[in-house]
């Protein structure tokens, strides 16, 4: 099959197209034919080297997000058959082939049935942040009707999954952002109110919608400084998840006003063979919400599945002007 690697790390130029042996499906997995993946934060870095490369031999497949249809199915498999339109996070770190390539082997723990109401791009664009979103929102927080939940980085990968399952919690949902733009894609998908990050201080904005007492939930989908805001603005003994928390942090905040602080990194399931049956579950809900209306993707550009597609995607997402996800599609 064809598959587009890289032979080394280093920046968006190092990905390129190579023959290499078709997967075949072992005992409780499936064969996919890749119809789209999408470009996450993560990898990037593992392109680049910076992290998530325990495990990696070259030539490596990266991307971990996958749509496509199942062309063979293992021993052990009952609940798809071939010609199933599925979508999951499969592989593409700690060396499991991932889905920048013809095919892809994915366990049938980590997949489901794409939404119906979407095209394998779309559905290529959700597992790996709408799992990610999921298991901090829905997982972790103890989200009421009414509660006030600042979720960072509206417009972002997880961040615009985040607003929607914040929603259909009833929460009155804050989100930062950093342009006119970006506010108004943001109230679309259902905040309440927002916030520009550049102009109020988190003390300024969770006074001006909180009335100071502060956000019930707050949900960190960037990390660094980002992480240190959320504490400011959280209420006392209040609730916040991150998803990047390797750095380093003065919790000086969280002790004063006694927070509760969780951490979420999806791809432990992947990574440790752990509850990934979890996974599966969550984007069988998804495909339904989705399918009802209720949780839609936010896509900035598409791009062929080739080398040359792929390498303008990272390049796109590392530029940081992306709003919504990037995906790249036969």
């Amino acid at each position: 099959m064809q598959a587009i690697v890289i032979n080394q790390h280093g920046q968006s130029d190092v990905f390129e197209e190579i023959e290499t042996p078709s997967p075949s499906a072992r005992p409780g997995h499936v064969v996919i034919d890749v119809m789209a993946t999408s470009v996450n934060p993560v990898d990037t870095k593992i392109r680049s080297g910076s992290e998530g490369t325990a495990g990696l031999t070259f030539p490596a497949i990266l991307h971990m997000d996958v749509a496509g249809i199942i062309s063979s199915v293992g021993e052990g498999v009952s609940q798809f058959k071939v010609g199933d339109e599925v979508y999951g996070c499969v592989g593409g770190i700690v060396g499991i082939p991932g889905a920048l390539a013809e095919q892809v082997e994915a366990d049938a723990r980590l997949i489901a049935f794409k939404p119906a109401s979407l095209d394998f791009a779309d559905a290529a664009s959700l597992p790996l942040v709408a799992i990610t979103a999921w298991e901090a929102l829905i997982d972790r927080a103890s989200i009421q009707p009414d509660d006030a939940v600042l979720v960072h980085g509206g417009t972002g990968g997880v961040g615009h999954i985040g607003i929607q399952l914040a929603k259909l919690m009833g929460a009155r949902v804050t989100t930062t952002v950093s342009t006119a733009q970006k506010a108004e894609i943001a109230r679309s998908l259902g905040a309440d109110e927002v916030a520009f990050y550049r102009e109020e201080s988190p003390e300024e904005y969770t006074s001006r919608i909180t009335n100071g007492s502060g956000f019930h939930t707050v949900f960190d989908t960037l990390g660094g400084a980002v992480l240190t805001n959320s504490l400011k603005a959280a209420k006392l003994k209040g609730h916040v998840i991150s998803i990047i928390g390797y750095d380093t942090y003065d919790l000086t905040d969280m002790h004063f006003k006694a927070l509760r602080l969780d951490l979420v990194f999806m791809a432990v399931s992947i990574i440790h063979d752990l509850d990934r049956s979890h996974h599966g579950k969550i984007l069988t809900k998804l495909s339904s919400l989705v399918d009802r209306g209720l949780v839609k993707p936010l896509i900035d550009e598409r791009h062929p599945f080739t080398a040359e597609g792929v390498k303008a995607a990272h390049a796109r997402l590392e530029s940081g002007e992306a709003i919504g996800k990037i995906v790249i599609t036969r």
